[in-house]
């Protein structure tokens, strides 16, 4: 079963008013029944719709406008693109609340402690401090040290535990492609 144009009714009132094609071919396109397209033709169905160009929206080209227009036996074929949805939310910063910034030193001490792999870069990245701060903390010489409480940052809801498997497993490819490059070196000091 073919699928049905977005807004078939609108997409029908600019086909009747915009191309020369049978109402049966409309109706076909559109999942409407014939009378309908009579209906929108004659001004007593769809009154006050404005009709949606299925060209401007990828549904329809002109040549297959054309093609069913110079045969009226020939139903219009719609064009079946994938549509690729962007996460918008990616580049936007998360706001996080005043109770919740005391954590964020707590959190790069938990992840220096279950994740060493990860860079400080990394690390500050995720949690939402400097880099500084993380090194610090993890030569021990961060100014509030003694009072700090590894607590789990995806717990806490800083970020997701989606974005900690991402930075792991990019360190992991980092440490990979560390290894080889020195074992080349290795290799070739031996020669």
């Amino acid at each position: 079963m073919s699928k049905a144009p977005l807004m078939p009714m609108a997409t029908a009132v600019w086909l009747v008013e915009n191309t020369s094609l049978t109402f049966k071919q409309i109706a076909e396109f559109c999942k409407l029944h014939e009378v309908e397209v009579q209906g929108i033709a004659d001004g007593e169905v769809a009154k006050g719709i404005v009709g949606y160009n299925p060209i401007m929206s990828g549904q329809l080209s002109r040549d297959e406008i054309k093609m069913s227009s110079e045969n009226e036996n020939r139903p219009l074929n719609i064009i079946d693109g994938e549509v690729e949805i962007k996460s918008v939310d990616a580049k936007t910063k998360k706001y996080v609340p005043l109770s919740k910034r005391q954590d964020k030193p707590d959190s790069a001490l938990w992840l220096l402690k279950n994740h060493s792999n990860l860079k400080d870069s990394q690390i500050a990245k995720l949690v939402g401090i400097t880099k500084n701060s993380v090194t610090s903390i993890r030569n021990k010489s961060y100014w509030n040290y003694n009072n700090l409480n590894a607590k789990d940052p995806v717990a806490m809801g800083l970020f997701s535990q989606k974005d900690l498997l991402n930075a792991i497993e990019k360190a992991e490819k980092r440490i990979l492609k560390e290894k080889k490059e020195k074992d080349k070196l290795n290799l070739s000091n031996k020669s």
